[in-house]
């Protein structure tokens, strides 16, 4: 296990080198796709991407995982400024009871929430004028590299063990902001903006869903603990998924993250998962139909549950479904403890249509309503 951030480093940069050359080497069928996509977000406008992938299929094997092993980038930009770029090389089931993964980012969210610290922030639609359009707003550049091993223990139990350097920088946007008035007050600490971070984590991973990509039946619960620059982070997510008729599936989810130490903003703002980071609390993956990073604080609470119903149902082929979907989250401030509670929690629902095709791809567009307004939604992953 890593136990300093220098050792963190040398094991990142192993597997960084050592991972991409492995996956060519592996003797298999490997395919490549490549094709681009246009879509719209309420807040970034419109987007144009593209993605490239070259795989290695698991064909007709009956197994959770979408394949073998694969390279894939993806690159993105918006119409507001914002853009993506990902690089990923996974193995996760390419050699028997191991999964591997180096991810390489860079990336910035030019229109990003930023209401205030805390589960109390209040939005006031006329604080956002032609003086101060961006009165609620913060540009937002992320780069990281992200290294993570899993091995399984027994059934479907396994360890992981990660690690994560990342460089994360704010910048404002012209006119007045709740975000320059937290910077200039001390509410965001000084020092924090920009942020160089080096994580180590560990975790325990319980997963026997059948389909990874789009499970229809099975539980994914993880339980992981990071230690990063100034602060440790404690993060259990638990998803279930039940098939009780034909074309009628029910997802839910529940978990909870405390922070510890001095964490920094950047940190507030996402959830860890085992896969990766999540935008907290606000957005399409944990408060859909409000703005993303609608709140922010060191401890977070999130559940919610979709009702699915396939309108076309051709299994490993086609799949096409209409989703009913209701969330609740709320975050707790520095020292307040992290618990289980119905006092303070956000509300939002709405609907989502989901097409999967094949094993590899999945799309979902949709409409969430929190007591904020509303947001169009687009994922090219289930929100859980």
């Amino acid at each position: 296990m890593f136990t300093t951030p220098s050792r963190a480093k040398v094991a990142a940069g192993l597997l960084a080198a050592a991972l991409p050359a492995a996956l060519a080497g592996q003797q298999r069928d490997w395919k490549t796709t490549l094709y681009p996509y246009v879509y719209y977000s309420t807040i970034d406008g419109f987007w144009g991407a593209a993605h490239f992938a070259h795989y290695s299929p698991i064909g007709f094997v009956e197994r959770p995982e979408p394949n073998y092993g694969g390279l894939t980038f993806d690159a993105a930009a918006s119409t507001k400024g914002s853009y993506l770029v990902i690089a990923d090389a996974e193995a996760p089931a390419l050699w028997t009871g191991w999964r591997a993964g180096l991810t390489l980012t860079a990336a910035r969210a030019n229109r990003l929430g930023y209401y205030g610290l805390g589960n109390a922030t209040r939005h006031f639609s006329d604080s956002a004028t032609a003086a101060q359009p961006y009165f609620y707003q913060v540009s937002r550049s992320v780069q990281s590299l992200r290294v993570t091993l899993q091995r399984r223990v027994v059934g479907p139990v396994r360890v992981l063990a990660g690690a994560i350097l990342q460089h994360t920088d704010y910048r404002p946007l012209p006119g007045p902001s709740v975000f320059q008035r937290d910077l200039g007050s001390g509410a965001i600490a000084a020092g924090t903006v920009p942020f160089s971070d080096h994580v180590v984590r560990a975790g325990l991973i319980v997963d026997n869903r059948d389909n990874e990509l789009d499970p229809h039946r099975g539980v994914f619960a993880e339980g992981l603990v990071a230690r990063g620059r100034g602060y440790t982070r404690s993060t259990a997510v638990a998803r279930v998924w039940l098939h009780p008729l034909e074309k009628f599936f029910v997802a839910a989810r529940l978990g909870a993250e405390r922070m510890t130490g001095t964490p920094p903003v950047a940190a507030q703002q996402v959830l860890e998962t085992s896969e990766q980071p999540l935008v907290a609390l606000g957005g399409y993956r944990t408060l859909r139909g409000f703005y993303d990073a609608r709140f922010t604080g060191p401890g977070k609470l999130l559940g919610g549950a979709e009702l699915r119903y396939a309108l076309l149902w051709a299994p490993t082929v086609l799949e096409l479904k209409i989703v009913a979907f209701y969330d609740v989250g709320r975050v707790f401030g520095a020292g307040e403890p992290v618990r289980l509670t119905t006092d303070g929690l956000h509300h939002s629902g709405g609907m989502e249509l989901a097409a999967r095709f094949f094993r590899n791809a999945i799309v979902v567009v949709g409409y969430g309503k929190g007591s904020e307004g509303g947001q169009l939604l687009f994922g090219t992953t289930w929100s859980y």
